[in-house]
């Protein structure tokens, strides 16, 4: 789905608007993906799945507030849309193979417009070629609103990540002074706490500069969307004397030291990537993105080889059933899925990339990210850093 955001304006209140798009290949399969999402709990309340386009009233009652929110309620039907606080503007697209006998009539007034999508950008396509030439799919579509309607905020997407990359570029451009937008996925650390790594795979050859950079964006994200004060910047190295690295590292290192508004605590080895001791991670897209799928691959393969070593002996599967409790707690803390998207930083407005198998779980932490993000002013508070940057650069 792809999910640009709207919020409400006032700062006190919590009601967001969102926008959803079903991008699936066939009917049934769009049933099935609406009753997955419809099993949301925390920020979704579940409602029955029919096969029609009729669309819910948004409720009048008035916003709650930070302190006391409900969580926002969510109708299924042939069509996804939201129903929340507020009377908002409420826009789906549904994918070619949906039927026209379940379509409702086109609306051209009131809250709710279903719009028709019939193309689809596949993991094959080039990604400029894709957002040039697809115009009716749906993350083109959404796109389209995300720049264009002053009221939406933020899109979340689980599509392709080349053309979510090249979309966001080109349609909705880049923050005054950053050379290439990011990705900084989140990662559990053992301490309980998180780590970010950026970048995780939007930029292969980077300059040191622009390492600079995304160690002001990912420290501005962790402030805003995590409420982590003054984040413990790392850079990835081979080592963690000054001198270790390759000239871009070696050349970065003093480069973060002086950037104002950043806690640069020197280099970082990848063993170290989850033992709590830093909060972002700042390094070229090809080292991030072979760093966050290792560590996905280790965790990954040791809990089949455990699983795979209860199941031997009759007394280790009796000493698990008493650890039962423990064992589902280490594997929910291992789960990707609790950690939210990718989110892209340093474009104008904020855009999340969730993972392509991502659960109703997951697409529902890639939305509170859109919202954190955005309640916390993360992008203009991104600005204000890299003018003092370029302050300091000039004086």
């Amino acid at each position: 789905p792809y999910a640009p955001v709207h919020l409400s304006e006032a700062p006190a209140t919590l009601s967001a608007r969102y926008m959803f798009s079903a991008g699936v290949q066939e009917t049934g399969a769009l049933y099935e993906e609406l009753a997955l999402l419809s099993n949301m709990e925390e920020i979704f309340a579940p409602v029955p799945v029919t096969p029609n386009c009729t669309l819910p009233q948004a409720s009048t009652e008035a916003p709650s507030s930070i302190s006391s929110r409900p969580s926002p309620k969510f109708a299924f039907s042939a069509a996804v849309v939201s129903d929340v606080p507020e009377p908002v503007r409420r826009t789906v697209y549904l994918p070619s193979a949906v039927p026209s006998a379940l379509l409702a009539p086109p609306r051209t007034s009131g809250p709710d417009v279903v719009s028709h999508a019939p193309d689809a950008i596949s993991g094959e396509d080039k990604p400029t070629d894709a957002i040039r030439l697809k115009k009716d799919s749906s993350m083109v579509r959404a796109f389209q609103i995300l720049r264009d309607d002053p009221a939406v905020s933020a899109l979340v997407s689980n599509g392709s990540t080349g053309a979510l990359v090249a979309g966001a570029t080109l349609r909705i451009g880049r923050l005054p002074g950053i050379r290439r937008p990011a990705f900084c996925p989140i990662l559990p650390a053992m301490t309980g706490g998180i780590v970010g790594v950026c970048d995780s795979g939007a930029n292969v050859d980077i300059l040191p500069e622009q390492l600079q950079q995304f160690a002001i964006m990912g420290s501005r994200y962790l402030e805003c969307a995590f409420g982590i004060e003054n984040p413990r910047v790392a850079l990835l190295n081979i080592g963690v004397e000054t001198e270790k690295g390759d000239n871009l590292r070696k050349t970065a290192y003093p480069l973060l030291e002086s950037t104002p508004g950043i806690n640069f605590v020197g280099n970082m080895e990848s063993r170290d990537l989850l033992s709590g001791s830093y909060d972002l991670i700042v390094c070229d897209g090809f080292a991030g993105n072979v760093l966050i799928k290792t560590a996905e691959g280790v965790a990954l393969e040791l809990m089949k080889k455990l699983k795979r070593d209860i199941c031997r002996k009759n007394r280790y599967k009796a000493g698990a059933l008493l650890m039962k409790k423990m064992f589902r707690e280490e594997k929910e803390f291992f789960n990707y899925q609790n950690y939210g998207g990718s989110v892209m930083l340093g474009t104008v407005k904020t855009v999340v990339k969730g993972h392509g198998s991502s659960g109703p779980d997951a697409f529902a932490r890639c939305v509170e990210q859109a919202y954190s993000m955005q309640l916390g002013g993360m992008n203009e508070k991104i600005a204000a850093s890299m003018a003092a940057l370029k302050a300091q650069q000039e004086a």
